[in-house]
């Protein structure tokens, strides 16, 4: 994101500046979309278990605004990580606490991981286009391919918030999830230290030394849905250089 745009303007490349520059634009609507969809669903599952407490708060909506975090929002666009406004919610409301706040927890990345497929079915009838003589005209026009791009990123994205969340450190949904596993002694003394764990964590991103192992599970599983759809994988990276070529 902004370390990309700080690259090309050292690189002397304006076009390379300007592709930047779209794909961090484009990519907001992107986390946006994803991030409402996440905390919702998170609200929802939670609701459906029994638990009333997002519904009180108005998170059960796909308004950005109300699940908007600035730290979260500004850490995508800098380092291309990011989280939004946690959903509350009240385990003292569930039947069996442990169980369904670990249901909880893991519907939100699952529901990034559905739009993933949902941008992957698109991109699949998107890629189609560059077959089909009817499109043969417009394949080459900037807008069209921004729009592959924009698909493109729609399952990137999704696939890094659900793998992000996953992490299981507080406050993410992976820290959730170990309600279920471990005693809660030990799970509320690792809750305590949850403000030094994150500070600790945006210094490994800004590092750099967690980008080998995310990237990693962001590409492979980024490339099953490629694979999947039977869509060219070396087609993003086509877009990107036609745009800038």
């Amino acid at each position: 994101m902004l370390f990309d745009i700080i690259r090309s303007i050292h690189s002397g490349s304006e076009e390379s500046l300007k592709l930047s520059i779209a794909v961090a634009l484009l990519s907001i609507p992107i986390f946006l979309l994803a991030l409402s969809l996440h905390e919702a669903t998170h609200g929802f599952v939670a609701y459906k278990l029994g638990d009333p407490t997002a519904k009180l708060y108005g998170r059960l909506t796909l308004n950005p605004f109300k699940h908007f975090d600035v730290i979260g929002f500004v850490m995508l666009m800098v380092v291309g990580f990011g989280w939004a406004k946690p959903v509350p919610i009240d385990t003292r409301n569930f039947k069996k606490p442990k169980r369904d706040m670990a249901i909880s927890a893991i519907a939100g990345p699952v529901s990034n991981l559905l739009l993933a497929l949902v941008f992957a079915v698109l991109f699949k009838l998107y890629s189609e286009s560059f077959f089909s003589p009817a499109f043969e005209e417009i394949c080459f026009s900037a807008p069209w391919r921004l729009l592959g791009i924009f698909l493109y990123y729609g399952i990137r994205l999704n696939v890094m918030f659900a793998v992000f969340n996953l992490l299981p450190i507080p406050p993410f949904d992976g820290s959730r999830l170990l309600l279920a596993v471990l005693p809660s002694h030990i799970y509320f003394k690792i809750q305590r230290y949850e403000r030094y764990i994150l500070v600790v964590l945006i210094l490994l991103l800004f590092t750099g030394i967690l980008d080998l192992p995310l990237s990693f599970c962001i590409e492979k599983i980024t490339n099953l849905y490629m694979w999947i759809f039977s869509i060219p994988e070396n087609l993003p990276y086509y877009l990107l250089a036609s745009l800038i070529m």
